[in-house]
């Protein structure tokens, strides 16, 4: 029996999606669940039962109040022990003697004794076996020595044992499934752990070994006939059009090379010092906002307050589509004035980027750091991605003479439940 400790936490949400009960049962839960509630109510439900036990049954006599005050006195070290488990189980294990000694009793009903049972299993549960032991021996000898010397049989030696083991042995059990059940917890996150290492190490191995082949063949082939072309260019001197030709493909090739070099960039994703460059994440918006901006682009962000804590994969995929969105409105609009959104529909993250019309005479903007070069594939790109988490993609002009791309990303119905 593994040791619960507290339920859920409310789901993640703003204010406006948040209903005011959630919390209070949230709360609910995780009281329900505190182990502590089992000698809470279980000591009361002794108490109880000593009580009615001598009512009941006349052949207490006139021991019936000593019999029901021992019981109670029981159930109230059975309440003790919710929060200082020998404490109350040594208290219990004392009543016996208490009812004998003070009271001149004949002792406990059965409802002692089923009290003190649940209370040793108790102890044997929440302490370690050495403190356990010894309310199991407390509760033993005093049961015993007393119930012979109240003119009990030897068959006391032998009976209390037999009755008291099993409950203490019931609670080590259960001590020890619950350890258990914590080191294979924590060996199976290790686990995870060292699989995620292993795979995230795979991954930037494999993206080393492409962006070196990007590089060092691709890269330099493309070089290598730009630089032919120049030499084409100059030797049709006298041919205007046909070096007019040769011209524009030298750019493109100078364009493509440098385009390489932006993808070996993002694929090796290092910073000054060695050190890898942060993660991709909404979380950077304003970062790749910002960016835009200085390149000359007026943008407005508006980021709804209830979004949730996004998947890594999904998170991710929203900040490259909102990337290349970006950056097609820098390629194709100028200095039109954008606006982004980021919502919440649902189940579902939205986010949409949208232009106004480009101005006649809007001037060249540059392409930020933070923000991809393209090769004319942007929206096959950004479909791709939204195919990949089952999103949807939107795109096309609007009636005003502007353009807008609206994604929408599916969100898991277990993700918030597990990470809130």
């Amino acid at each position: 029996m593994a040791d619960p400790r507290g339920g859920p936490g409310p789901p993640s949400g703003g204010a406006a999606g948040r209903r005011p009960w959630l919390p209070s049962v949230a709360m609910t839960t995780r009281r329900l669940r505190d182990p502590r509630l089992i000698p809470l109510v279980f000591g009361p439900v002794i108490g109880v039962l000593a009580v009615l036990e001598t009512r009941l049954d006349d052949g207490f006599g006139a021991a019936a109040t000593a019999t029901w005050v021992t019981g109670v006195l029981l159930a109230a070290g059975v309440v003790l022990a919710a929060w200082a488990p020998l404490a109350g189980a040594v208290a219990a294990a004392v009543c016996l003697p208490l009812s004998v000694v003070v009271f001149d009793g004949p002792g406990m009903g059965g409802a002692g004794m089923i009290g003190l049972i649940g209370v040793v299993a108790w102890v044997g549960w929440r302490e370690p076996p050495r403190r356990s032991a010894v309310a199991l021996g407390v509760a033993a000898v005093s049961f015993t020595v007393v119930s012979i010397a109240a003119g009990g049989s030897a068959w006391e030696l032998f009976f209390v044992p037999a009755v008291l083991l099993p409950g203490w042995s019931m609670g080590l059990l259960a001590r020890r499934s619950g350890e258990r059940a914590v080191r294979l917890a924590e060996l199976a996150a290790a686990l995870d752990a060292e699989r995620e290492a292993n795979a995230q190490a795979a991954v930037a191995q494999e993206r080393t070994r492409i962006a070196r082949e990007v590089h060092d063949a691709v890269a330099h082939s493309v070089s290598v006939m730009t630089l032919q072309l120049g030499g084409l260019r100059r030797l049709l001197a006298d041919r205007p059009a046909e070096q007019e030709v040769v011209a524009g493909l030298e750019r493109l090739g100078r364009q493509t090379v440098e385009e390489m070099r932006g993808l070996v960039g993002i694929l090796r994703e290092r910073v000054d010092g060695g050190e890898t460059a942060p993660v991709p994440s909404l979380e950077r918006v304003e970062e790749l906002v910002g960016d835009v901006r200085a390149a000359g682009l007026p943008v407005r962000l508006d980021v709804a307050a209830d979004l949730p804590r996004l998947p890594p994969v999904l998170d991710l995929t929203a900040y490259r589509v909102l990337q290349e969105a970006l950056t097609n409105v820098l390629r194709h609009a100028g200095a039109a004035p954008t606006t982004v959104v980021l919502g919440r529909e649902g189940q579902a993250l939205l986010l949409e980027v949208r232009n106004d019309p480009a101005p006649a005479t809007a001037p060249a903007v540059g392409r930020p750091a933070g923000v991809a070069a393209g090769g004319g594939h942007g929206l096959v790109g950004m479909r791709e991605r939204l195919a990949m988490v089952q999103g949807t993609l939107r795109t096309g002009p609007e009636p005003d003479g502007g353009f807008a791309v609206r994604a929408r990303f599916p969100l898991p119905r277990t993700w918030e439940r597990t990470t809130a």
